[in-house]
């Protein structure tokens, strides 16, 4: 194990502190509105699976892969000749790395940490180090729910899980694609998505990809809500960037990615690798895989605009080899990203990693387990970036109301796993052990009495009354208290304050983009 281990830190713009108030607040008690907790700081070490001997080898097969394969820029001329400027070996649109060169790029100029501004500056998050920020799930396009079962996204449910995202305090961050909005044509949505992050949340949110003139878009509504100056000096939005695996970058990623860089606005760059399909069966050629991929998509960035922000991205998954089906949530993927997560700390960037990965198709045991399986993987990898933090549902084809409110739980727990055990004299508790002595108990004693709201976490979702109490309340299970949950969050939702000059801007700049193209509906 390694890592520096220490209280939970505070900042201006409101990090959360030790102590009842911070305890309350993390719980929700200290006010009706969602409670302010941008970010978590790390106070565990990372664990750490590799020995030098381990890293030095793979590193070597990533300079191999580099150097040997390379990898190819499909349809952007423009990313080919900035990787030959830089002393590539261009060949059409193959492209191979010299031992150590893209290191050399990202190490130069690639920030090891940056915040993310959110348009309520108390909710800004720290990316980088030792803070650890929770992202709801991305890119469903179905979702579902106990009632109606699984259906396709809409814009209506886009915007309800930016409110639950908003609502809930275990979310420092709004996301992106939260679900895909299909009752809207494909080349105008991005308008509406990102309109929906700024309007009904006030925390950082994510950007359009999948074109370049959409991430163009969605960085100038960007710049309609913090000012062009501020843009240009500041991160106020994230483009999720995906590799085409095997060690592919088609044209409309290498673009948008570098959109965003040219805006000085941040990219997550991840591969896509399911072990057996877009990558090898083996978790050691995986990893070398997708740092390949990534490295060479940060270090694009700084190519493009040295300094600008970005996050090594790390997607490994398995395949059940005899149906080729994914599947999520399974041991040599977390195992992959311990790894990952050393190798990133060598290159010296923030790191994007896991999330609450399943297979299930509803919110079961296997559901949970698998994204237990893959959370816990992240939290100790030492990711910055966790996105599908809540809400995935079959690999990822469906965003879960239920399973939404259950993940957000989870990373509930995660928060006080996070923090670590404080080591003051409260916590010693010797004065509680002085008025007790041996043989009573501890239920009445002064130092409970001081502690007992706030000692242990709880959960807002486990059932810990006795069996008649839950019989008589109904014998709900976990699914029925979430789908209670997102239901009366949404109904007492309030949207945070929006200037209406911005409001009116950012209206207006949609309406004049969407008059001026005919919907596209593939």
């Amino acid at each position: 194990m390694t890592g520096t281990a220490g209280p939970v830190e505070a900042r201006a713009s409101g990090r959360v502190r030790g102590g009842r108030r911070a305890r309350q607040a993390l719980r929700g008690e200290a006010t009706g509105a969602p409670a302010v907790i941008p970010g978590v700081k790390r106070a565990i070490p990372t664990y750490d699976l590799l020995g030098e001997e381990g890293l030095v080898r793979i590193e070597a097969a990533i300079d191999t892969l580099l150097q040997e394969i390379g990898l190819e820029f499909r349809g952007d001329p423009r990313s080919l000749e900035l990787w030959r400027d830089a002393g590539a070996d261009v060949d059409r649109e193959r492209v191979r790395f010299p031992k150590g060169m893209v290191r050399e790029i990202i190490r130069r100029s690639a920030p090891r940490s940056f915040v993310h501004h959110a348009r309520n500056p108390a909710r800004s998050v720290t990316i980088g180090g030792n803070d650890v920020v929770f992202s709801p799930a991305y890119g469903s396009p179905f979702v579902h729910d106990i009632d109606e079962g699984r259906r396709y996204g809409s814009l209506e449910h886009f915007r309800n899980f930016v409110k639950l995202a908003y609502a809930s305090r275990w979310m420092h961050h709004s996301g992106g694609t939260v679900c895909e909005p299909v009752d809207l044509p494909v080349n105008k949505r991005h308008l509406d998505m990102v309109y929906a992050h700024i309007r009904y949340s006030d925390k950082a949110f994510m950007g359009s990809v999948t074109a370049e003139e959409r991430a163009e878009e969605t960085i100038e509504m960007a710049r309609l809500v913090f000012g062009a100056d501020f843009v240009d000096r500041n991160c106020v939005i994230m483009g999720n960037i995906n590799v085409n695996s095997p060690l592919v970058y088609d044209a409309a990623m290498s673009k948008a990615l570098r959109a965003y860089a040219r805006a000085n606005q941040c990219t997550v760059v991840v591969p896509f690798i399911l072990g057996g399909a877009m990558g090898p069966v083996t978790t050691a050629g995986a990893i070398a895989q997708s740092m390949a991929e990534a490295m060479v998509g940060v270090a694009l960035c700084q190519l493009e605009r040295p300094g600008a922000p970005a996050i090594l991205g790390n997607f490994l998954s398995s395949t059940a080899l005899r149906s080729g089906a994914p599947t999520f949530g399974t041991p040599e993927p977390a195992l992959g990203s311990l790894v990952v997560g050393q190798l990133a700390r060598r290159v010296g960037v923030p790191l994007r990693c896991s999330g609450a990965f399943t297979t299930s198709k509803i919110p079961d045991g296997q559901a949970m387990l698998e994204s237990a399986v893959s959370m816990q993987a992240a939290i100790h990898c030492g990711a910055n970036f966790i996105l599908h933090a809540a809400g995935w549902l079959e690999g990822g084809l469906a965003m879960g109301y239920e399973k939404f409110i259950l993940d957000a739980d989870f990373c509930g727990a995660l928060h006080t796993y996070l923090a670590g055990i404080p080591l003051d004299d409260e916590q010693l508790a010797l004065d509680a052990f002085r008025e007790v002595g041996p043989g009573k108990h501890f239920f009445g004693c002064a130092h409970t009495m001081r502690n007992y709201a706030t000692a242990f976490w709880e959960s807002g979702i486990a059932d810990n009354n006795s069996f008649e109490q839950w019989r008589d309340g109904g014998s709900k299970d976990a699914m029925r208290r979430a789908n209670e949950r997102w239901r009366a969050m949404l109904a007492a939702y309030e949207a945070p304050p929006l200037d209406p000059g911005i409001d009116d801007a950012l209206r207006s700049f949609m309406a004049k983009t969407k008059e001026s193209r005919p919907d596209m509906w593939h």
